[in-house]
């Protein structure tokens, strides 16, 4: 059970914050606004693009894969935006340094076999290291595909991206002030990823995808969305007590449950992706995503069995003492419902819709409310009221990146 008195202590948080993850969220913002600033010095504003490519493939791993599902949602049906995951995984050969390898070195990809020169190949990598995608930018060359790299200044890949005349984009790492020795990970080849590397993939790729015309976008879309983070970093921070604090309240929500985290429309989907992968990544809690209408039968099965209320697993004779509470399954709809530009609805950030909420909904959202209803499930409804598609999107996922922190590290500390 989580002991959520420790969400309104903050020199507990710091303490149980060994790696920072709170602090480089509060930093995303300054990391947009670094990204931006390096990819236009190192070529992207003299880009001069002759036509849209026919496919954009976006090549990496982890939060780099997020971020191409991102830019998917964000470009629509009229582009084609294609997540190039790893397909292989060989053993990894140790670094120049000869420190020893993490796994993702050894990974490896595969170009499709449709893949030519009216294509554009963007690989992104937080390391740089990675032998497979060094590979996939001299397939990519050798096929006459369009190629972009960001990768870390100096390493492997942005070597590699100077010999396959690919523009090279620099990736900004986080700058953390380094109060002592990390801790020791559980698995030293499998670290948990920075919790705000998103972003250090995400700008120079819709800042390239601004520039090829791939979305449609305001000039402004990415300062806003910089300025927007350091709102909500300062909403969120630790020192704010749990009543006014929407993260908190919202991984207080998530304790003790499993929850179906579902979505209305592309940018909610892409963000309730990136909240599952981030609650089995840093609070170790698993939940299934999907997008309505779909979800409801792909997800129906869980509302009658063991995890649902109606299947009452806190029976009268279960030894409370020494057998922890039983999880409970709770429903999070996490919706885009665009308001006025500039009302005070949308300058709030995703706000808990009330059940008794008389705006408009769709079939789906309503079917999912009466399903929710009729085997007693928590449901609970985050939305954004925000205008422009990539500041909705930048504000739901900022609020469930904070909020899946503090619930790892007060799980931790329970």
């Amino acid at each position: 059970m989580l002991d959520d008195t420790l969400l309104d202590d903050p020199a507990a948080l710091q303490r149980a914050d060994q790696d920072r993850a709170l602090l480089a969220l509060a930093g995303a913002g300054a990391r947009v606004r670094t990204a931006l600033r390096q990819a236009e010095a190192a070529g992207l504003d003299r880009l001069r693009p002759d036509g849209r490519p026919r496919a954009v493939l976006v090549a990496g791993h982890g939060s780099a894969l997020t971020a191409a599902e991102m830019l998917a949602a964000l470009a629509g049906t009229a582009s084609l935006v294609v997540p190039l995951p790893p397909t292989e995984a060989a053993a990894p050969r140790a670094d120049r340094a000869g420190a020893p390898p993490v796994f993702t070195a050894g990974l490896g990809w595969q170009l499709p076999g449709w893949a030519g020169p009216l294509d554009l190949l963007v690989i992104s990598s937080a390391d740089g290291g990675e032998q497979g995608l060094v590979g996939l930018a001299e397939q990519a060359y050798a096929r006459g595909c369009a190629i972009v790299v960001t990768a870390p200044a100096g390493s492997p890949l942005a070597e590699a991206a100077l010999q396959v005349r690919a523009l090279p984009l620099p990736y900004v790492t986080s700058v953390l002030p380094e109060d002592g020795p990390p801790a020791a990970a559980a698995e030293p080849d499998l670290p948990a990823e920075d919790p705000a590397a998103l972003w250090s993939h995400l700008t120079p790729l819709l800042a390239l995808a601004q520039k090829i015309g791939l979305t449609q976008l305001p000039y402004d879309a990415l300062p806003g969305v910089a300025d927007l983070l350091d709102a909500t970093a300062v909403r969120c921070r630790p020192d704010a007590a749990a009543y006014t604090n929407p993260a908190k309240g919202l991984a207080a929500r998530l304790a003790g449950t499993v929850p179906l985290l579902w979505a209305e429309g592309p940018v909610a989907g892409a963000a309730a992706t990136r909240f599952a992968a981030q609650l089995a990544d840093r609070a170790g809690r698993p939940a299934l995503a999907g997008s309505l209408p779909q979800v409801l039968t792909a997800h129906r099965g869980m509302f009658t069995g063991q995890l649902g209320a109606g299947a009452d697993p806190d029976d009268f004779f279960r030894d409370r003492v020494e057998e922890p509470d039983p999880l409970h399954l709770q429903v999070l709809l996490l919706r885009h419902v665009p308001g006025p530009a500039g009302s005070a609805e949308e300058q709030d950030g995703p706000v808990e819709v009330p059940e008794e909420d008389a705006g408009p909904r769709s079939f789906g959202v309503t079917r999912a409310h009466r399903l929710a209803a009729a085997h007693d499930v928590r449901l609970t409804e985050y939305a954004t009221a925000r205008s422009d598609t990539l500041q909705a999107l930048a504000d739901l996922v900022a609020l469930t990146d904070f909020a899946v922190v503090y619930l790892g590290l007060a799980a931790a500390q329970s």
